[in-house]
C-alpha cells in the first residue's frame, strides 16, 4: 500500500513539473493601452467584457496596474469542452472617464500559438483619457446684422428668430 501511494505522489509531482494542464478551461490574457498617457500611468481598474457567440453568459474582468488582464472565456457547461468561436473583448469603462474609438474599443479573440488553451486579442484595446469635443449643431458665435442707428433698436443678436407656423391642419 505504501508503494502505491508513493507512485501516485511521484506521478502527480511529475505531472506538475511537466506543465501539463489537467483542466480544459480557456484563458484570455491580454493588455490595454493608453494612447496619450505618461509611461507610469496606472491602468488598473479598467473593465473589460468578453462575449462569445451562442453563449448567454458574459465574462468581465478588471485590469491590473500595467494594463494586463486575464479572464476565463465564457462557455456553456457541457461535457464536450469545445473551443469558443467568435469571441469579442470590449472596453467598458474605468475609474475615470475614458474615450476610445470604435476600432480600439472592440477586439476579436484569437488562439495563441504557444498553448492550446491560451487566447489573446487580435487588435489592441486602446483608449484616451480626454475625449474629443463633439461637433455642435451650429456655431455658438452670435451674428450681428447691421441695423441703422436711427431706428433705435437693440443689436440684432438680442432677438430670437421667430418663424411662424402657418397652415396647421
Amino acid at each position: 500500500m505504501a508503494s502505491q501511494s508513493t507512485v501516485l505522489v511521484f506521478l502527480l509531482f511529475a505531472l506538475a513539473l511537466s506543465g501539463i494542464e489537467l483542466s480544459t478551461s480557456q484563458i484570455l490574457k491580454a493588455n490595454v493601452s493608453c494612447l496619450q498617457c505618461i509611461s507610469h500611468y496606472d491602468l488598473s481598474g479598467i473593465k473589460i467584457a468578453v462575449k462569445c457567440e451562442n453563449v448567454k453568459r458574459i465574462a468581465t474582468t478588471t485590469t491590473r496596474s500595467k494594463g494586463s488582464f486575464e479572464v476565463k472565456l465564457p462557455s456553456e457547461t457541457s461535457r464536450n469542452h469545445q473551443t469558443p468561436l467568435n469571441c469579442l473583448a470590449k472596453l467598458i469603462g474605468g475609474k475615470n472617464q475614458i474615450c476610445a474609438s470604435r476600432k480600439n474599443m472592440v477586439s476579436k479573440i484569437v488562439k495563441t500559438q504557444k498553448n492550446s488553451h491560451s487566447y489573446t486579442i487580435s487588435t489592441p484595446l486602446a483608449f484616451s483619457t480626454t475625449c474629443p469635443k463633439a461637433a455642435g449643431f451650429g456655431s455658438s458665435k452670435t451674428v450681428d446684422l447691421p441695423l441703422p442707428r436711427e431706428w433705435g433698436l437693440a443689436p440684432s443678436s438680442y432677438y430670437v428668430p421667430f418663424i411662424p407656423i402657418i397652415g396647421i391642419p
